[in-house]
């Protein structure tokens, strides 16, 4: 990124797109931030994030070491560590680097199941699509016209080449859940009964996957994997997980970036030229920076919004981006 292209204007105010004076105008909207530029991102299917270059990602020897060992042992990776501290991202960065496509990823809240992201079976589609061609002309589609499987069940029936698999955010499920999860790790299979109570002569549909108009094979209603996929699970150390789960997992902790590392952040992301112009914001992150209460990304955006010549020294403006991140509002 150069310095044109950071820069709107000569002006000093002419960052203040919105003026609060009421009249309607025409304005020449500045680039995004590089990591906030969807357009130029290629379609992804639904359970996927969109295949793109992702951000330079840093991560030190020990942490990188630990990574090797997950993707050799074919065992899934638990991430925890601080907001912003390159949870998601280290996904992202493995399936960049080891060319395996799109991540997949199943974004856990309270309310998520395991079935849910095996797969998807759309049964009163299915009866209404029955109803409607009984009215008129033509066979109704087949049973796997309605099922589609989630981000967990494509990423296990990936041939060749595994997957790489976000289950984001784990400790916002169920308690119950990573308990679910074990068989499925474990055994590296599980079952469609919808698929698997079919009459004989009927062992192989096509079904859905995760990534758009995608199809996979389906036998006996069996998903079994060949290769496991590199499984990537964060969390932000809400709850503990139980015993038998954790045993199954690689532990990954990744620490808050020193000063040095932030300022190398800086520089993969804005460019070396970068660095002279946000000296005094690095200061003023790591004076305000408590464990948890700022995150890498803040200080990026403020950066940013000082390279783009926004006078970040106004009153309130940097407290406004260096918000702390925990208590009430």
């Amino acid at each position: 990124m150069t310095a044109a292209e950071r820069t709107p204007s000569q002006d000093p105010g002419s960052w203040r797109l919105f003026r609060g004076e009421g009249p309607p105008r025409r304005v020449t909207m500045p680039s995004a931030p590089p990591w906030r530029r969807f357009g130029e991102r290629q379609p992804a299917g639904a359970g996927t994030t969109a295949s793109e270059d992702p951000r330079p990602y840093l991560i030190g020897p020990t942490q990188r070491d630990i990574v090797n060992a997950a993707l050799h042992l074919r065992r899934p990776l638990l991430v925890t560590g601080h907001p912003g501290t390159g949870k998601s991202s280290l996904a992202h960065a493995v399936a960049h680097e080891l060319s395996l496509g799109p991540v997949l990823r199943w974004p856990v809240n309270s309310r998520s199941t395991l079935a849910e992201a095996l797969y998807h079976y759309d049964a009163v589609g299915r009866l209404r699509e029955t109803n409607l061609r009984r009215q008129g002309d033509g066979d109704a589609p087949g049973i796997g016209y309605f099922i589609r499987l989630g981000p967990l069940g494509t990423a296990l029936v990936a041939d060749g080449l595994p997957r790489v698999l976000l289950v984001d955010e784990l400790d916002k499920g169920d308690v119950d859940l990573p308990n679910d999860l074990l068989t499925v790790f474990e055994e590296g299979e599980f079952e469609i009964p919808e698929l698997s109570r079919l009459p004989p002569g009927e062992d192989d549909i096509e079904v859905h996957s995760a990534r758009g108009g995608d199809t996979v094979t389906v036998h006996r209603g069996v998903v079994r994997c060949r290769e496991f996929p590199v499984v990537v699970i964060t969390s932000n150390g809400e709850r503990e997980f139980p015993p038998a789960f954790l045993r199954r997992c690689l532990r990954l902790d990744l620490p808050d970036p020193d000063e040095e590392r932030l300022r190398a952040i800086v520089a993969a992301h804005l460019g070396a030229d970068a660095l002279p112009q946000v000296d005094d914001l690095v200061r003023a992150f790591l004076a305000k920076r408590a464990p948890g209460e700022l995150a890498t990304d803040q200080l990026l955006n403020a950066a940013f919004l000082r390279l783009g010549g926004v006078d970040l020294d106004a009153e309130g403006l940097l407290e406004a981006v260096l918000h702390r991140l925990g208590g009430a509002l």
